[in-house]
Formats: structure tokens, C-alpha cells, sequence
């Protein structure tokens, strides 16, 4: 075998190394922002849940104007969150609101036993579950990205062509530990 020959096999493995290695990071990416558009379908059910689940609980309360407020600002304030780390912001302020709404339903028995009120209040736990969902699925895909970009010989590939780590979507402690509370 001659030194050209060995040079061009050589030269052909890493090449090869090279475009198997940037597919997948197009792959890791690609499965990532899919990973997030789940998250956004989820995040926009909730959203359009919450005038509904407000409107039923306004209509036993209208004294309560604040809490009302409250989530329709941090609803606002979610639905017009511009990146990650203000999108995380916003949704730990609606979870909040939310719980603030439903302990003004506490004090509301005949609402309690509403059949739209319920059957709100077992929508959005179901969707708070399939934000959870979403947002493990999200994070893991960036963790496998990131990791990735990191690792040697990959992240040569990585700062060749310019992909750079993406945000984990996280929700405050408090907020992860004590989710929106919808069971009376």
C-alpha cells in the first residue's frame, strides 16, 4: 500500500466522521425544536383554557376582581414572553395567579360542584401534566445537544458550523415543587 493510498483512506474516514457528526447535530437540533413546539402546543391550550376557567369562577365571584386581574396579566405576560428565560418567568407568574384563582374557588362550594367548572378544572390538570411531559422531553433533547457540543471530537464539528448549546426550559423551584393546585 502506498502513503498516497493510506493518506486518501484516511482523509476519506475523517470526512466521513465529519458529515456523520454534523447530520447528527442537525438530527439533535431538529428533535429539540420539535421538543419545544410540544411545549408551545401545550402552553397555548392552557392559555386559551384560562379565560373559560376565569369567566366560570367570575360568574360566582365578582367581588374577586384582583385574582381575575392577576391572571389575565400573567396569562398576557406569558402568551408575549420573548425567549427561554422570560418564557420560564412568565409561566411560574401564571402558575401562581392560577393558584390564587382557585383558592378564591375554595371559598365557592356551588362552583365546586359546577359541572364547566370541573370539567376546566380537570382539563387543565391534564394539560399541566402534558406541559410537565413536554418540558422533560424538551429539556432532555437540549441535554443531549449540549452534551454533545461539549464533548470532544464533536465539538470540533460543533464550532466548525456554528451550533452553539440551547436553553433548558426550567421552572422556578417553588413553582416545580408546589405545581398549580386544581383538586378540591
Amino acid at each position: 500500500m502506498s502513503l498516497l493510498t493510506i493518506i486518501l483512506i484516511v482523509l476519506g474516514v475523517v470526512m466521513l466522521w465529519a458529515i456523520l457528526a454534523y447530520n447528527s447535530f442537525v438530527r439533535l437540533v431538529n428533535r429539540a425544536k420539535e421538543a419545544w413546539a410540544d411545549i408551545d402546543v401545550q402552553l397555548k391550550r392552557r392559555y386559551d383554557l384560562i379565560p373559560n376557567l376565569v369567566n366560570t369562577v367570575k360568574g360566582y365571584s365578582e367581588h374577586e376582581s384582583s385574582a381575575f386581574e392577576n391572571v389575565t396579566k400573567a396569562r398576557a405576560a406569558a402568551m408575549g414572553a420573548g425567549n427561554l428565560e422570560e418564557k420560564g418567568k412568565a409561566e411560574n407568574m401564571l402558575s401562581g395567579a392560577l393558584k390564587s384563582l382557585f383558592a378564591v374557588a375554595e371559598a365557592y362550594p356551588e362552583l365546586k360542584a359546577n359541572t364547566n367548572f370541573l370539567e376546566l378544572q380537570k382539563e387543565l390538570s391534564d394539560t399541566e401534566n402534558k406541559i410537565q411531559a413536554a418540558r422533560r422531553f424538551y429539556n432532555t433533547n437540549v441535554r443531549d445537544l449540549n452534551t454533545r457540543i461539549e464533548t470532544f471530537p464533536s465539538n470540533f464539528i460543533a464550532n466548525l458550523f456554528k451550533f452553539s448549546p440551547m436553553e433548558f426550559f426550567q421552572l422556578e423551584e417553588a413553582a416545580a415543587k408546589n405545581p398549580v393546585e386544581v383538586k378540591f
